[in-house]
């Protein structure tokens, strides 16, 4: 995990979310509890633990919550993956199958491992990158006829060592930066694996011939590279021969098997309509449904790395269901869910502190953008609270579709700028409520206009 375990209280964590996301605390809440719940898992001694199912959340309401499980995820150092339930197929037809889920999540979870043994290794491997790159800058000279081997050696290096010496000095003062040296790179060669890409080379019975073609698809070719990409490349290479990769496979499984997230987005899209005949597209979403049913419920998929069993999984379901309700979704997936958390509708309040508080708040994001061009905008107090009050107009009364409104009103709110800011030079606007009236309040008061526009 990324800090102490122990420290993840449910408040710490709740705390923690709130540095970042806006609102939602129900859903914070039950995130928190159900991280929570893994650790005290973990202190649970016995064949008990092996019982003690994770409790997985379905959460219902407005879309844009996927960031409150990556933030998550990525607090607890545990492996995630955010998959949307529309995307997968009833087995026996063309798309994706379920136990892809297994297989990606089991990727990231190599991922995050590796990265981190990476970060152990890396003094280690940046001085036998600095070593390799002092051996290209300066090759060993070659012995003559008439040395004997150890006159040879010892001559070499009373000679090399002192221009070796000088040459590490320049390196790390960084004087060499702007010189190019020759490395062997490593690229992949083999398009033809991501034939397979669909289905998953794994469930064909091909997953050792994965491997062996992976390794054999890696071709090296020599390229020139200014010294600090070199540096970054051979220090990269050095890293992969530190690392211990049995143990990050065995790591990653355990990793993935007990701390792994799955967010399951869209998942109301696979929920059969509330008719009682269930024919057409009815049949295939709940065909997918049974598929997605042995994942979520625990069982054990073959992947590259080994056996993975999802029985400690925690699955995060989320979707809007304005058409189809939770009742809608058979009743075995129904009880595989059994915390419910129903998502606020963000408020003109939250839109205003979506927009200022964030370190990522979009007002941010335009600034700097349009900083490039010497643009400097500043938005106002009152602007803000007045795109507030528009995104949240809107989404009352066409599609709610959370914050990502703030998105399609600030881009049309800006459309203007952006697109003169090459010609206009460099300035100073200030984006007042006048401004922002003037812009958006007709298209904003045009109820029918602003379906289509914002």
């Amino acid at each position: 995990m990324s800090r102490d375990a122990s420290s993840l209280t449910p408040a710490a964590i709740v705390a923690e979310l709130d540095r970042y996301i806006v609102g939602q605390k129900k859903a914070k809440r039950a995130v928190a509890v159900a991280l929570r719940n893994r650790w005290r898992r973990q202190k649970v001694e016995g064949d008990l633990r092996d019982e003690i199912a994770p409790k997985n959340i379905i959460m219902i309401g407005p879309t844009g919550v996927g960031k409150t499980a990556r933030r998550l995820a990525k607090l607890a150092g545990a492996p995630f993956l955010k998959v949307e339930a529309s995307k997968f197929t009833e087995v026996g037809y063309v798309g994706r199958d379920v136990d892809s889920i297994v297989r990606d999540l089991m990727e990231v979870s190599v991922k995050l491992v590796k990265d981190e043994e990476a970060h152990k290794v890396r003094p280690r491997a940046r001085e036998a990158a600095e070593e390799r790159l002092l051996d290209i800058l300066l090759p060993r000279r070659a012995r003559s006829y008439s040395e004997k081997p150890s006159e040879a050696g010892a001559h070499a290096r009373g000679e090399d060592n002192g221009t070796r010496e000088k040459l590490r000095g320049l390196l790390r003062e960084g004087k060499l930066d702007e010189r190019e040296v020759e490395v062997e790179v490593l690229e992949d060669q083999s398009p033809f694996l991501q034939i397979f890409g669909g289905q998953g080379v794994e469930e064909m019975g091909l997953g050792g011939l994965k491997d062996m073609l992976g390794n054999l698809g890696k071709k090296s070719r020599r390229r020139k590279l200014k010294i600090p990409q070199a540096i970054d490349v051979l220090t990269g290479q050095e890293a992969e021969r530190l690392i211990d990769l049995d143990y990050v496979s065995r790591e990653s499984v355990s990793r993935a098997e007990n701390a792994g997230i799955v967010f399951l987005d869209e998942i109301d899209k696979i929920a059969s309509g509330s008719g009682i005949e269930r024919h057409g597209p009815d049949v295939s979403r709940e065909g997918v449904q049974r598929d997605l049913l042995p994942i979520v419920e625990g069982a054990t998929v073959t992947t590259k790395y080994g056996p993975v069993r999802t029985d400690h999984v925690l699955f995060i379901a989320a979707g809007a269901f304005h058409i189809a309700k939770p009742s809608d979704l058979i009743p075995e997936m129904q009880g595989r869910f059994p915390i419910r958390v129903e998502l606020d509708a963000l408020t003109d309040e939250d839109f205003v502190r979506i927009l200022t508080e964030p370190r990522n708040a979009l007002t941010a994001q335009y600034e700097a953008l349009l900083a490039t061009e010497g643009i400097h905008i500043e938005f106002q107090a009152d602007a803000i609270r007045e795109i507030a009050t528009i995104a949240a107009q809107v989404n009352s009364r066409s599609h709610n579709i959370g914050a990502r409104r703030l998105h399609t009103v600030m881009e049309r709110l800006l459309d203007e700028l952006s697109f003169s800011a090459p010609d206009i030079g460099p300035q100073k606007v200030l984006i007042t409520r006048d401004y922002v009236r003037e812009r958006l309040g007709e298209l904003a008061a045009d109820e029918e206009l602003s379906n289509y526009i914002l």
